[in-house]
């Protein structure tokens, strides 16, 4: 039954895909000026590479400029999403026995990290907000944002501000795949990064998907997706409310409710109605919702988490009348949301998580956006000649089972004959950076 409505994860289109090979192969080969060109034809905007870059003065200006409200906000998100994940920050270890052995991991965070930001005909600051910080968070060197020019070639003031609030440290006007390739292979204007973040629509996630292995990305973001459990106790109009808040962004947004009460299901389609009649989106929100839009009715709250689990939506909402015995037992969703007072919108701009999260099922596997995403482990292994000569027989009996003499030799060479002379000063404490 529920079968035919679980997500599907897969490639782009062939066109899709075509397209965009075209024009990553494009970038790689004339780097600036394919940018150039694939921006004049598909954004309508005709930048010289030396005005891509917006000014930091620019980004302050834009923050003096924006309404004082809207600024307190920026600022609230930034402080809460930077408390969060200071929690996240791990230093890592190195451990020393009484022989003199030393294992241990050193956490550094990444180099280079490029953001992409929706844009062009919309403005979303909290893309920035909750992709930047994060990375400041983990110790990245340099934030590049890259976004789509609006078709006077500008980038909202807001988006300007959030950057600079976030932590950014530089902000080009180009968006698309084109840009994807740009902070994959690098041009002249354009710096090479060691990991690509943000959404986007298909052409720049078929990109993220092409370059994966040339640099990192963070994920392969889907439609987005809310799932809401709720009991008989549950406000139909707030379940409305919610289903209409995920399907208002874009007609392949997809909402669920799963309810152990068939009083609530059956007034739902009224409410929904009600409120869709009066939404400023109401085209879309139609549409998605006759696409993606699924009532699913259980005998229990047993089954519903059965449900939920199922299928490892996005966002999860828990709308009954005890909702943590009920949220503990969800474990394939990218974030939960538990209560009435906890509206999924809490989540996408000022609770403190990222709202970058795992799509289209991929929650089974996959983690929200955290520091960890922005920074790499490295191994430390430190022998002392005492371990070595403990441990020796084991390696080189591995090593000739697998066939690798050498492996072996290397270990054999040693024993007996490691130098005497005294071992260089050892640090015991944690590794640095």
């Amino acid at each position: 039954m529920l079968a035919p409505h679980l997500p599907r994860i897969g490639g782009a289109d062939p066109d899709t895909a075509r397209a965009v090979r075209a024009i990553l192969d494009d970038v790689r080969t004339s780097r600036d000026a394919a940018v150039r060109e694939h921006t004049k034809r598909l954004d309508g905007v005709d930048l010289a590479p030396e005005q891509w870059e917006v000014p930091g003065v620019r980004c302050q200006d834009a923050l003096e400029k924006i309404p004082r409200a809207v600024h307190a906000a920026l600022q609230t998100a930034v402080r809460r999403v930077r408390g969060y994940h200071a929690r996240q920050a791990d230093e890592g270890f190195l451990e020393r026995d009484e022989h003199g052995t030393e294992i241990g991991m050193r956490v550094v965070p990444l180099e280079r990290v490029g953001l992409y930001v929706p844009g062009g005909k919309a403005a979303y600051p909290s893309t920035v907000i909750m992709n930047a910080v994060p990375a400041v968070v983990a110790g990245v060197a340099e934030i590049v944002m890259v976004t789509p020019p609006g078709r006077g070639g500008e980038t909202p003031d807001v988006v300007l501000a959030a950057a600079r609030l976030a932590g950014v440290d530089r902000v080009f006007r180009i968006g698309g795949a084109q840009a994807i390739a740009a902070l994959a292979y690098g041009t002249r204007t354009i710096p090479r990064v060691d990991k690509i973040v943000g959404p986007g629509n298909r052409f720049v996630t078929e990109a993220k998907r092409q370059v994966a292995g040339e640099v990192g990305i963070d994920m392969m973001a889907g439609p987005t997706e809310v799932l809401i459990i709720a009991d008989g106790h549950a406000d139909v109009r707030f379940i409305a409310a919610d289903m209409i808040a995920q399907a208002e962004h874009d007609e392949d947004a997809c909402a669920w409710c799963v309810t152990t009460s068939t009083v609530l299901a059956d007034a739902l389609d009224n409410e929904l109605a009600r409120q869709v009649a009066r939404a400023p989106r109401k085209t879309i929100v139609e549409r998605s919702l006759a696409a993606h839009g699924v009532v699913v009715v259980v005998p229990d709250l047993d089954s519903a988490v059965e449900v939920a689990n199922r299928r490892a939506p996005e966002h999860l909402e828990v709308l009954t009348r005890d909702p943590w015995p009920v949220a503990r037992r969800i474990r394939h969703a990218g974030a939960i949301f538990v209560g009435a007072s906890t509206p999924e919108p809490v989540g996408d701009y000022l609770a403190g998580p990222s709202h970058v999260l795992p799509t289209s099922g991929t929650a089974r596997y996959v983690s929200p956006l955290g520091v960890y995403d922005f920074v790499k482990r490295i191994s430390v292994i430190g022998y002392s000649e005492w371990q070595l000569e403990q441990d020796a027989a084991h390696i080189i009996a591995l090593a000739e089972a697998e066939g690798l003499f050498g492996h072996a030799e290397a270990v054999r060479v040693r024993q007996g004959a490691v130098s005497r002379q005294p071992s260089a000063a050892r640090r015991s404490e944690r590794p640095e950076g």
